[in-house]
């Protein structure tokens, strides 16, 4: 049993370790950023998000949170996603004028990808092996620890300024980073 539980703490930490490495181009960008760089030893609350959706409204929630909570090592990372009945048909240009002129949103948006099902992106498809669920709708999030574990998801009916998110975010800013 003991081999067992230590075979598990090997996966899940190698699991962690290869969750953010990954490249993924800024919205209407150009050149692919490695999430694990960029972003190492940083708490991230990975969302998936759409503009025609009834949760879209949670842009300005994730921005203040963004706001909010960036001088602690804290980031949104969001990823325009059309998986659920087309509710993100546009192109990255038009995400992103939507995004900033409607809610302005600054905080780190990426190319528009899949996150369910067979197509989904290697980020989402480690996110919801780590976590056992995959995003059921737009605005799904994924928090991650400042050693790149998923520590907790939250589904799309939690709003940004849901006390138990706030609580976890909190939670894991106050937690020491790893040593290298």
């Amino acid at each position: 049993m003991l081999m067992f539980a230590a075979a598990l703490a090997v996966a899940a930490s190698a699991l962690a370790a290869g969750l953010l490495d990954v490249s993924y181009r800024p919205l209407a960008g150009k050149e692919p950023v490695n999430l694990k760089e960029r972003y190492a030893g940083q708490v991230l609350l990975v969302v998936n998000t759409a503009s025609k959706c009834g949760y879209t409204s949670q842009y300005e929630g994730l921005e203040a949170l963004n706001r909010k909570y960036a001088g602690q090592g804290f980031a949104v990372l969001g990823f325009p996603s059309n998986d659920f009945k087309g509710q993100e048909p546009g192109s990255e240009a038009e995400i992103q004028e939507f995004c900033t002129l409607t809610y302005g949103v600054k905080f780190p948006m990426f190319e528009k990808v899949a996150v369910t099902g067979a197509g989904a992106t290697p980020l989402y498809k480690s996110l919801a092996q780590a976590t056992g669920v995959a995003p059921g709708w737009n605005f799904h999030k994924y928090l991650i620890s400042r050693d790149g574990r998923v520590v907790a998801n939250f589904p799309s009916k939690v709003e940004p300024d849901d006390p138990a998110l706030v609580a976890a975010i909190q939670r894991e800013l106050k937690a020491p980073r790893a040593a290298e």
